[in-house]
């Protein structure tokens, strides 16, 4: 136990310690983040000894972006030798606020010992340099194991120290560099990028970042071409928004994979705490908090990014989608529809609009942004996907033979891509069109993707739908083992053991499927299953 009294003179109620931590417990198992920070807090103020709400509060408070219990916590397990390796990088960015570049030189050794994040420390290292008055820009070992995580990151901040120097011919090309391992995350990067740039002089560079008609950069290039809001756009970067902007890039990459989600967003809080003002820790933050289910700290963590900022059209973009995870469906579509109404609105702002009226099941609305969204490109650029959502949205709006046009083109554009080749030959299964052409193409898609069940599916039954039983049950029955829980396949299998004579086992997969339905599908399989095949009980 912590020898750690809770107030001179006071004595610690374990009852009521018991009591707030059993609700905080009951709070955080129920996915109530608000409710189980503030229960964790009320029970280590009552029993600031007991390791395990030190343990639980730390975590739900990084969660909850609760930094003052987070610090607490940290301190508390670190004096027992039990807190987590990203306690350290909390403790730094703790240090780097407090400009306690002695603490933070200290504990960055330590995180350079205990591994985890050992590559970070050359960056921390020139930060904290930076913050005692002398330059020491991060000098990573090539021979490290870690030397290219490392180098992932070190231009970014090369560059940031380049311009803090005011050393613009330095900064240009670790700017280049930096943006070039960026390139499919680097908005926010590019608006910092050029508003130093334009704060010292260097327009012409400035506006080289920021595309031209493009919604997302309109009020930086606005701003930066009368000269307007310059001075603050170009301060010198501090330690601790150097070292929150590294934490934030981390954080993107490591949710990159599901496994390291939970991680990711935790990363992205520590960087909100080390710069809680900074403009893309909370778009990162937002980001996280929206994927992993937390709508509603989504929402507030977009919404610390100021309206009328040059980060505010990217934090608006995350304050949709949040607003959409948090239930507010109708604030999300009219913060979308305003994004894609902008002038130089980009194809993602139409593709965000065109999926929530999709959710909201206004299928022809969805193929319009869907279709908006294609305006930018050349022919014979355009990007596949956007015919893929488009050609969807117009079969589930019942305009298939518009669908079908879209679908080809689809088609020519990426001939070997399974997706479009299932979607395009499965949608004429189903309508009994073009049966042998369809055929093909998804054996095609079969052969590039063997291991898809879904597509093993639609193999399946095209062969079923063309009376080749002998193809279609050991199709439909692999399909079937590789998604043993998807009501399609099970049904699809269903019907073709009937039809093969095999009753048994049909109702066996009729059932199976029957677990994972819902309405109409759920009505067809329960009569199936009771009365047996009949016409108007067939699969689609």
């Amino acid at each position: 136990m912590l020898a750690v009294p809770a107030a001179a003179g006071a004595s610690v109620d374990p009852d009521a310690a018991l009591h707030a931590y059993a609700r905080a417990r009951l709070a955080d198992g129920d996915g109530a983040l608000g409710m189980a920070v503030a229960s964790y807090r009320d029970a280590l103020t009552m029993d600031p000894a007991r390791v395990e709400i030190a343990r639980r509060s730390y975590v739900q408070a990084i969660e909850s972006g609760d930094a003052a219990l987070a610090l607490r916590s940290a301190m508390l397990l670190d004096g027992e030798g039990l807190l987590p390796r990203d306690g350290t990088l909390l403790r730094i960015g703790d240090a780097l606020a407090r400009k306690d570049w002695a603490g933070a030189a200290t504990l960055t050794d330590r995180m350079a010992e205990e591994g985890n994040f050992s590559f970070l420390a050359p960056i921390v290292k020139s930060w904290i340099a930076i913050g005692q008055g002398r330059y020491a820009p991060p000098q990573v070992n090539d021979r490290d194991k870690f030397a290219a995580l490392a180098l992932r990151y070190s231009d970014e901040h090369a560059a940031f120290q380049a311009l803090a120097r005011r050393d613009v011919a330095a900064a240009v090309p670790a700017i280049r560099r930096a943006l070039a391992v960026r390139s499919s995350d680097g908005a926010a990067l590019r608006i910092a990028f050029a508003g130093q740039l334009a704060a010292q002089g260097a327009k012409a560079e400035a506006l080289m970042l920021l595309p031209a008609a493009s919604a997302n950069f309109a009020a930086a290039r606005a701003d930066i071409q009368k000269n307007r809001r310059l001075k603050a756009a170009g301060a010198a970067m501090t330690p601790a928004q150097g070292y929150a902007r590294l934490l934030a890039r981390l954080a993107v990459d490591v949710a990159s994979d599901p496994a390291g989600a939970p991680m990711g967003l935790r990363l992205a809080r520590i960087a909100t705490f080390a710069d809680p003002a900074g403009a893309e820790p909370a778009i990162v933050a937002a980001r996280l908090l929206t994927a992993q289910g937390y709508g509603a700290g989504g929402v507030e963590a977009a919404r610390r990014v100021p309206a009328k900022s040059w980060y505010a059209a990217l934090g608006q973009a995350e304050l949709i989608e949040a607003l959409a995870a948090s239930g507010d469906k109708a604030g999300a579509l009219a913060l979308a529809r305003a994004q894609a109404e902008a002038p130089g609105a980009e194809a993602e702002r139409q593709v965000r609009l065109g999926r929530l009226l999709a959710e909201q099941r206004d299928f022809s609305g969805a193929a319009a942004a869907f279709r908006a969204a294609q305006a930018g490109y050349e022919p014979d650029k355009l990007p596949w996907t956007l015919l893929l959502f488009e050609g969807s949205a117009l079969d589930q709006a019942k305009r298939w033979d518009e669908a079908r046009g879209v679908l080809e083109r689809a088609a020519k554009l990426a001939p070997n891509e399974p997706l479009i080749l299932n979607y395009l030959g499965y949608a004429q299964i189903e309508r009994r069109q073009n049966v042998d052409a369809a055929l093909d193409l998804l054996r095609k898609a079969s052969a590039l993707k063997p291991q898809d069940a879904a597509i093993t599916d639609s193999l399946g039954w095209a062969h079923y739908v063309t009376g080749d039983l002998n193809a279609a049950v050991p199709v439909l029955e692999r399909a079937a083992a590789g998604a043993p829980g998807d009501a399609t396949i099970n049904e699809h299998l269903g019907d073709a053991l009937w039809t093969a004579g095999r009753r048994y086992e049909a109702r066996y997969a009729w059932a199976a499927a029957s677990v994972y339905a819902e309405g109409d599908v759920a009505a067809r399989l329960a009569a199936k299953v009771r009365e047996g095949m009949k016409p108007e009980y067939a699969a689609p």
